[in-house]
C-alpha cells in the first residue's frame, strides 16, 4: 500500500511543516480516510452475537498441533505432517481426519495426540494481535462473544485460560456437540440457542469470525454474517466469495471496528 506521506504529497505540496504534531494529525485523519474508500466500515449498531472460531483465528495454536501430531506419525511408520496433511478432509475437524491418516489406528493416535498436545500447549500457544482489543470492544458494547470450534473440548478448555480469561464469553460449543459441526449451519444454530431463535439470525445480528471456508459455509448456512480474518484464507477456493467480507488481520479488523464508532 502507499505510504501515508506519498499519498498526502500526491494532493497536497505544502512547502514547509512547521507544526509537527499538526502534520501528524493530518496523517492520521489521511489514514482513517483511506481506510473508509478501501474498505467496507463495519455496523455494528445491530449486533447481538459476535462467534468466533479457535484454532488459527483467536488462537495460534497450529505450533501445538504440528510438533504433536508428529510426535505421532512416526510410531506408525507415517511421514511427517507436511508429507500427509494432503489426505486430509478440509471440511473435517482435525480430530475427525485421524481416520483419513491413522486408519484403524485413528482412536489410539488420536489419544497419543491429545496427550502429547496438553503437554506442550502451554509452550507455543499465543493470542493474535489485537484479538483482545477486539473482544474487549465488543463486550463493552453488550455484544454475546461465543467460540464456535470443532475442537474436542478437553483441549480447548485446557488452552483457553492460557490466553484469555474465560469468563469474557458466554458460550462455548465444541466438536460433537451440535447436531453437525461446521460447516453445517445446525453447528451456530446450536450455539445461538439459548440467546435467539433460529430466524433471528441475520448478517446484522450474528458475525460468524473464522479463518477458513468451514467457518464462512457455517455463517452462510445460518443465515449470519460471514467475516474472514489471516493471509492464509486466500489460499483456499471461497465459492461465496461475495457475502464474504476479509481482513487480513485482526489489527485490520479491529481497525474498522473503531471506525464504525464514527459512522
Amino acid at each position: 500500500m502507499i505510504s501515508d506521506v506519498r499519498f498526502f504529497s500526491m494532493f497536497f505540496k505544502p512547502r514547509k511543516i512547521s507544526n509537527h504534531k499538526a502534520f501528524l494529525s493530518l496523517k492520521v485523519v489521511l489514514k482513517r480516510l483511506i481506510l473508509c474508500v478501501m474498505k467496507k466500515v463495519l455496523d455494528i449498531s445491530g449486533l447481538k452475537a459476535a462467534v468466533f472460531d479457535w484454532d488459527n483465528t483467536l488462537a495460534e495454536s497450529r505450533s501445538t498441533l504440528v510438533y504433536a501430531v508428529n510426535q505421532v506419525l512416526p510410531q506408525y511408520g507415517l511421514e511427517p505432517w507436511d508429507k500427509v496433511c494432503h489426505k486430509r478432509n478440509p471440511n473435517l475437524s482435525f480430530r475427525d481426519n485421524f481416520p483419513l491418516i491413522f486408519g484403524k489406528n485413528a482412536q489410539e493416535a488420536y489419544e497419543k495426540y491429545a496427550a502429547i498436545y496438553l503437554q506442550n500447549v502451554r509452550r507455543f500457544i499465543s493470542a493474535f494481535p489485537k484479538t483482545r482489543e477486539v473482544l474487549e470492544f465488543l463486550k463493552n458494547r453488550g455484544v454475546k462473544l461465543m467460540i464456535m470450534t470443532n475442537k474436542d473440548r478437553r483441549l480447548l478448555e485446557y488452552e483457553l485460560p492460557l490466553i484469555f480469561n474465560p469468563d469474557l464469553f458466554d458460550n462455548i460449543v465444541c466438536g460433537h456437540e451440535a447436531k453437525a459441526d461446521k460447516p453445517d449451519g445446525n453447528h451456530l444454530i446450536f450455539t445461538l440457542k439459548d440467546f435467539m431463535k433460529p430466524t433471528e439470525i441475520c448478517p446484522e445480528s450474528v458475525w460468524v469470525v473464522g479463518d477458513s471456508s468451514v467457518d464462512s459455509l457455517c455463517a452462510l448456512n445460518a443465515g449470519a454474517r460471514a467475516i474472514r480474518i489471516g493471509l492464509p484464507i486466500f489460499e483456499q477456493s471461497e465459492q461465496h466469495e461475495k457475502n464474504v467480507l476479509y481482513f487480513d488481520s485482526f489489527v485490520d479488523f479491529y481497525e474498522n471496528l473503531l471506525l464504525s464508532e464514527t459512522k
